[in-house]
């Protein structure tokens, strides 16, 4: 019974402490609220990173893409909300700006950019997406 509770109790534990260093790193730093809207018309909410550079906003999507980028595809526009702010934006994607937009994130994210590209991959490839206010 012992074993069995050892055998139970260390994964748990485990994954509660990866659980818990996730948070801090995608929590602990500026987050925004991506809203897009899928293919049934709801409303979804995405919480991500964003930086700032040479007058717009950007968000960084990796090079095997996600869900909330296959809805910016689709609809072309989206709503963001930082600093208590909700906005209207269409997206451009900027690949020439890869570097630069990584370089920065890293600066502000610092450890937690580490983590989650340690966790899910380099940042090789990814696209960084400047926002476009829509008036």
């Amino acid at each position: 019974m012992k074993y069995l509770l050892w055998a139970i109790g260390v994964p748990v534990g485990i994954a509660l402490v990866f659980l818990l260093v996730q948070t801090l790193a995608s929590e602990r730093v500026e987050v925004i609220d991506l809203y897009t809207t899928d293919e049934a018309g709801e409303m979804q909410a995405t919480r991500l990173w964003i930086m700032d550079d040479e007058g717009y906003q950007y968000l960084r999507v990796g090079a095997d893409g996600s869900g909330w980028f296959d809805r910016i595809q689709h609809n072309g526009e989206i709503e963001v909300g930082r600093n208590g702010v909700t906005a209207r934006y269409t997206v451009v994607q900027r690949p020439d700006k890869s570097k630069r937009i990584n370089d920065m994130m890293q600066e502000k994210y610092t450890w937690g950019d580490t983590f989650f590209a340690t966790v899910l991959g380099s940042r090789d490839g990814s696209i960084p997406l400047e926002l476009h206010p829509i008036n």
